[in-house]
């Protein structure tokens, strides 16, 4: 696709331009809306954050957010959303825990795919129910990017909201659709958003479910929660930290000794990665101390788990993810 990008845009790296921006923004958002109401997926990723922020700022009430939580997400997470957003911005939020629906419906899968395509599927479903309940919606607000227009024709995939049902006829509110990721970080942080969240690592669609690898249970998911808050917390205190960073736990378990006897338990793999374009990546080093550091929490702190690793394969030919 060529660049449709307009000229006028210029880059925005710094909090000036994000302000002129902001400001260009809220006037084109209320000239479209007008009096009118919007209906957004706000999943916490920096996207859909900014994205609310905005709308926030353009119209107030008249947008309402539906965070859905569907046991997938990072651990504070979904607390982090309904304390920015609906305690600190004072947006009109829907929280809906869905958590038992979507780890019912994830029972006994192991297929990698078919765990995605159901946890894409029960999203739209949430999704469409909740809007189902709202009157007077005109207009759905994404997270659309730049690469995803010249990437995926436009469809923000990880939302899941392409594939709603046609009957609810909404109108897409788009409004950082020509911006690249570091700038949409730029206007997050001239929008007050927390750091955590502008810079917040890239996360996959199905969240934990692709890195609670196999049939996902609830104890090795509340595990696998556990060791990668851990992960990102030790990682974090580096002075360059690598591109992205997390932990999964493969579905096996091997010996183990505790309290003088042997018990079958998980292995934590820990994954770091530096990468462009996540076409390629390389594996960069992480110091012994920050490794046995991260080993000793886990081990201690994360029921089920007797052994920490580390992954030093790079892209190609493994992928970033496990899953």
């Amino acid at each position: 696709m060529s660049d449709i990008r307009p000229e006028s845009l210029k880059r925005i790296t710094n909090e000036t331009l994000a302000n002129g921006f902001i400001e260009e923004q809220i006037k084109e958002l209320r000239a479209q809306i007008g009096d009118g109401k919007v209906l957004l997926a706000l999943s916490g990723g920096v996207d859909s954050s900014v994205v609310a922020a905005l709308l926030i700022k353009a119209i107030g009430k008249n947008l309402v957010c539906v965070h859905v939580n569907h046991g997938l997400l990072r651990k504070g997470e979904p607390e982090q959303v309904i304390r920015v957003f609906r305690e600190e911005m004072d947006a009109n939020l829907i929280y809906v825990d869905a958590v038992d629906r979507f780890l019912d419906k994830l029972a006994g899968v192991s297929d990698p795919e078919t765990k995605r395509k159901i946890i894409g599927k029960e999203f739209i479903d949430v999704f469409a129910e909740e809007a189902a309940k709202l009157d007077g919606i005109r207009f759905l607000g994404q997270g659309t990017i730049y690469p995803d227009i010249l990437e995926s024709k436009g469809v923000k995939a990880h939302h899941n909201v392409g594939g709603l049902p046609p009957e609810l006829d909404f109108e897409l509110v788009e409004p950082v659709k020509f911006l690249y990721k570091d700038e949409v970080r730029v206007v997050g942080k001239a929008l007050g958003l927390p750091d955590n969240m502008v810079y917040r690592q890239p996360f996959p669609g199905p969240g934990l479910g692709v890195r609670c690898v196999g049939a996902i249970t609830r104890d090795r998911l509340e595990s696998l929660r556990e060791a990668d808050a851990i992960v990102r917390e030790e990682i974090e205190k580096l002075p360059e930290r690598p591109w992205q960073y997390f932990c999964a736990i493969p579905d096996f378990q091997s010996t183990g000794i505790k309290d003088s006897k042997r018990y079958m338990g998980w292995a934590v793999v820990i994954r770091a990665v530096n990468t462009v374009d996540a076409v390629t990546a390389t594996v960069p080093e992480i110091p012994f101390k920050t490794l046995t550091t991260i080993r000793d929490r886990i081990i201690a702190d994360v029921p089920g788990v007797n052994r920490v690793l580390w992954d030093i394969s790079e892209k190609p030919v493994s992928t970033i993810e496990w899953e």
